[in-house]
């Protein structure tokens, strides 16, 4: 008979708690570690499910409002698996943006860790949060809080059973929901199904994915709600693994202590958060010996962070993702025939987004829409499609037009591919600078800047020219006691060595602090708006794409 069993979440779960019992799953709390096991897990979970029906959320929206911990782990298959849409709602969003989140998703109840519960009376107003019966905060107790109804996780589910009878779902069903974070305009919701989540959770375990094992011991040290931590908690549960989860606001020496008590062998994490561990990790006697492998994303890591856990015997793999794409795309593993390679040929692979992972299709085009040669040169803009990518807005016609092309979706990334498919992010089609009719990307700018010892972070913005219609500026942070005047001659000449002069920024502004957005990136939309009126006087240098400017 074809078809067979929805594809769905719930295997997994039933996987892990049959099979794996007392594999444990761990949190650092601000009460300390808790820590218990799948079994555990599993039960509890079941009483969530049972909570949520009885409050008549079946086919209803369930909003979490939380940090990376076991309580946050249960909504992740307990309110999917009831029928429900789990949204996953970023709390480092302005206040305007999360009373639009909510108001759009209609959340009918709302999930909020203790020590958020601050941020969202700031950002609570009756006029958006109309639909949300419920309020549940994540622990045993109630903190003052300007709304309600409000209940304490604990007393939420007592009493409900453990063998809950989870209802068959369709693959079709929705399971998740997921908020861009609107730097460029109102934040855009992608769904995901059912269906959706478990092929990226099976992709996730191939090879060339992010493959997770029952002997792993995996922290996801991104945050759950980007994008589900990047799907690594289904994939964690799906292979047995055991969780760890660091909780509120980890610094360096927490997530240092949980790979050394815990025997961390995988965590995955912004390249900030992995800067600022071997900043640790070198400064003091840290035993990384259990640490296999460190995912990194959503931004560019520096070759020097590569090269920094090499020597600590870590392997640092790149990915690439987006909200839309839920979100693994591409991971950047060494294709066997490149494993015997020069070293120099091997870590410029690693320092690309990687090979498109199985399932996925993509295409890379022009300003015309012509498919750019897979050379490691031309640039175009990247465009994918596959089972997990999303192919419209949650109730946003007006942006899905924009951003889709039938089942492509327009990434808005930059790339260019080599000759190996390796692909490699270079820009945003926003922050890219044409200069003179040629594209130049901020993204390599920064990373040769940020090269300079003397240069703690460094942002490339475009900024209009009467002439060349752009021209790049560089906004650095500089090292305490550095002269801007020599520092900016000194970058200068680090581009010149890489790239054309005309290249070269136009003028190197300093600024104590670049500004980011809710996800932890560059926040260039405001660095346009405080300097890009006025950052540069007068012409560009005269070799500025001279051939592209006649």
């Amino acid at each position: 008979m074809p078809g067979g069993t929805p594809q769905t979440l719930r295997p997994f779960l039933w996987r892990a708690a049959n099979l794996y019992p007392d594999r444990e799953v761990v949190a650092r709390t601000a009460g300390g570690i808790t820590r218990y096991d799948y079994g555990e897990m599993a039960d509890r979970t079941a009483r969530l499910a049972g909570a949520l029906d009885d409050a008549g959320l079946v086919g209803e929206r369930v909003g979490t409002f939380c940090w990376n911990h076991h309580r946050h782990f249960e909504t992740y298959f307990g309110a999917p698996g009831v029928g429900a849409q789990l949204h996953t709602i970023n709390p480092l969003l302005p206040d305007e943006h999360i009373q639009y989140i909510v108001e759009d998703a209609a959340d009918g109840l709302l999930f909020v860790d203790p020590s958020l519960a601050e941020k969202l009376a700031s950002a609570y107003d009756p006029d958006a949060f109309t639909s949300v019966e419920q309020f549940v905060v994540m622990g045993e107790s109630v903190p003052e809080i300007p709304f309600g109804p409000v209940t304490d996780y604990e007393s939420f589910i007592e009493g409900y059973a453990t063998d809950y009878d989870w209802p068959s779902l369709s693959g079709d069903r929705p399971a998740g929901l997921c908020y861009t974070s609107g730097t460029t305009g109102k934040p855009k919701g992608v769904e995901y199904t059912q269906r959706m989540l478990w092929a990226h959770t099976m992709a996730l375990q191939t090879p060339q994915g992010i493959p997770v094992a029952d002997d792993d011991v995996v922290m996801p040290v991104v945050p759950m709600f980007h994008v589900n931590a990047w799907g690594m908690p289904y994939a964690m549960t799906a292979g047995g693994a055991k969780h760890v989860y660091p909780g509120p606001a980890p610094e360096p020496a927490d997530l240092a202590a949980l790979i050394e008590e815990e025997g961390v062998t995988l965590a995955a994490g912004v390249p900030t958060v992995w800067i600022g561990l071997l900043e640790y990790v070198e400064d003091n006697d840290i035993d990384l010996s259990t640490l296999d492998r460190l995912v990194v994303g959503g931004a560019a890591a520096p070759r020097s962070l590569f090269e920094g856990f090499d020597r600590h015997g870590v392997d640092l793999v790149h990915a690439w993702g987006m909200t839309e794409t839920s979100p693994v795309g591409t991971v950047a593993h060494l294709k066997s025939d490149l494993e015997d390679a020069d070293a120099e040929t091997r870590i410029e692979k690693r320092l690309t987004q990687g090979l498109v992972v199985p399932g996925l299709e993509f295409r890379v085009v022009d300003d015309e829409g012509t498919e750019v040669p897979w050379d490691g040169e031309a640039f175009g803009e990247l465009l994918v499609r596959g089972p997990w990518v999303t192919t419209e807005y949650f109730a946003r016609p007006d942006a899905s037009e924009e951003s889709f092309e039938g089942d492509w979706l327009r990434t808005g990334d930059i790339v260019t591919v080599d000759g190996d498919g390796y692909v490699k992010v270079v820009d945003r089609t926003k922050d890219v600078v044409k200069s003179g009719g040629e594209w130049i990307s901020s993204q390599e700018l920064e990373n040769t800047v940020m090269t300079h010892e003397d240069v703690i972070e460094a942002a490339v913005i475009g900024v209009p020219h009467e002439r060349w219609q752009e021209r790049p500026v560089a906004v650095v942070v500089p090292a305490e006691g550095a002269d801007l005047e020599t520092l900016a001659a000194e970058c200068a000449d680090l581009v010149r060595a890489e790239y054309p002069d005309w290249w070269v920024p136009d003028d190197f502004l300093r600024i104590e602090e670049i500004p980011r957005t809710a996800t932890g990136k560059f926040d260039k939309k405001r660095l346009r708006e405080r300097f890009g009126a006025d950052a540069v006087e007068g012409e560009a240098p005269a070799e500025a794409a001279p051939e592209a400017a006649e």
